[in-house]
């Protein structure tokens, strides 16, 4: 189980991303200023850190610095600020990834498992890392996919993409929001990007992808994903 600090003086705002991950897994600690980021860094072993940019005695630029001192820990910086040149400030510090509020805690989320993919940890439910719907299978720990026992290869955006619909069944994504979410903010494309991996999903994991059983279209909406093979 992989461990994450989040450290924020906006209480309310704590308390909303420790549930939010706890309910995906992850043990959760919590801190509210700078300094007390620094002290729980170095005395726990932390998979990931969540630092707020703008905190009382230190702020999340000097915290961040500091850690780096004696860690690599992955560090993703909340920030009330936009400009390009804080978040490049914020990378020259030591963040690894940058997201400004407000922000949609999926994005935050998939921003965090893809750290912790990057970073080698484990990143697994308690109930475990796999995900099915019907016949597909897929193993978030081991980035493998199944359609009906057979192995499948699925691109590292593909996979990305699979993995959040399947983690929220039922939630139909903008074709905004996946690029948001799975892509990035520094991506730069426009929605047939979409559409083609949506495509190339169907291909690969329906039985009949002319009639999808589970990657479904939400028309004038978006895409999500049915568990119901009798779902509209």
């Amino acid at each position: 189980m992989a461990k994450i600090l989040v450290v924020d003086d906006e209480r309310v705002l704590v308390k909303g991303i420790k549930f939010n991950l706890e309910n995906e897994g992850y043990q959760v600690f919590t801190g509210y200023d700078g300094e007390e980021a620094v002290e729980l860094a170095r005395e726990g072993s932390f998979d990931l850190i969540i630092l707020d940019l703008m905190m009382p005695k230190i702020d999340g630029l000097q915290a961040c610095m500091r850690i780096r001192e004696f860690s690599n820990v992955p560090v993703i910086m909340l920030t009330a600020r936009s400009e390009d040149a804080d978040k490049i400030v914020g990378f020259e510090c030591g963040a690894d990834d940058y997201i400004t509020k407000p922000f949609n805690i999926l994005e935050l989320k998939a921003r965090v498992r893809a750290l912790l993919r990057r970073s080698g940890a484990a990143v697994q439910k308690q109930s475990g890392g796999r995900l099915e719907a019907g016949h597909i299978l897929l193993d978030a720990g081991e980035r493998a996919a199944w359609k009906g026992g057979e192995a499948v290869e699925l691109t590292a955006k593909e996979f990305d993409l699979m993995e959040l619909l399947m983690r929220n069944p039922g939630r139909v994504y903008s074709r905004e929001n996946l690029l948001n979410v799975v892509w990035g903010y520094e991506y730069i494309g426009d929605f047939r990007t979409v559409d083609v991996h949506i495509r190339r999903l169907r291909e690969k994991l329906e039985l009949d992808p002319a009639n999808p059983e589970y990657i479904r279209t939400k028309w004038g909406v978006g895409y999500y994903l049915s568990n119901r093979k009798s779902a509209p």
